[in-house]
């Protein structure tokens, strides 16, 4: 049997509720023992906020702009020797991807220098970054040696799993 709702239980539902905020997680679930058949179980989830869009701008007052140039053509040599790179970081081949939920740090400690920068050469193991999960601070090796080419998390995210890191080429 459930009792009712107490005054403990709304603070710790607020309590969630700022936490959710605060680390911008879109869903969180506790459950809470209290005892013998006492306990409750907390589930919030929260909508993806809708992406604003500008207004539609008036284009009877404004000059039509020139037709864009085409691009030039690429010889089959040129082509060939520069590889087309996907869209998306998290495809990419160098892309060093989050092994777990939690929150990213850049440095060892706050006002510490950072573990790598864009252009850092790394060696394979070398911790590139920390991501802390459930207070406990787990080391992120680089997967590969190669240059940072890209830092794609700003330091205290939150980050999901498999979510692209960095790119290390």
């Amino acid at each position: 049997m459930t009792k009712p709702r107490t005054a403990a239980d709304v603070a710790f539902i607020e309590a969630l509720a700022d936490l959710m905020r605060a680390r911008d997680l879109s869903e969180i679930a506790v459950t809470r023992d209290h005892g013998e058949g006492d306990r409750i179980e907390v589930r919030l989830a929260r909508q993806p906020s809708p992406v604003a869009v500008p207004a539609a701008v008036a284009t009877a007052a404004l000059p039509t702009p020139p037709a864009p140039l085409p691009p030039p053509a690429a010889t089959p040599a040129a082509a060939a020797d520069a590889p087309a790179l996907p869209e998306d970081p998290a495809q990419h081949p160098g892309a060093v991807v989050s092994p777990m939920v939690g929150t990213v740090y850049l440095s060892p400690e706050p006002g510490a220098a950072p573990f790598v920068t864009v252009g850092a050469t790394v060696r394979e193991g070398q911790t590139v970054l920390i991501i802390e999960a459930m207070k406990t601070m787990n080391q992120i090796p680089a997967p590969r040696a190669g240059v940072v080419r890209r830092i794609l998390v700003a330091d205290g995210s939150a980050v999901e799993y498999g979510a692209p890191l960095m790119i290390v080429a």
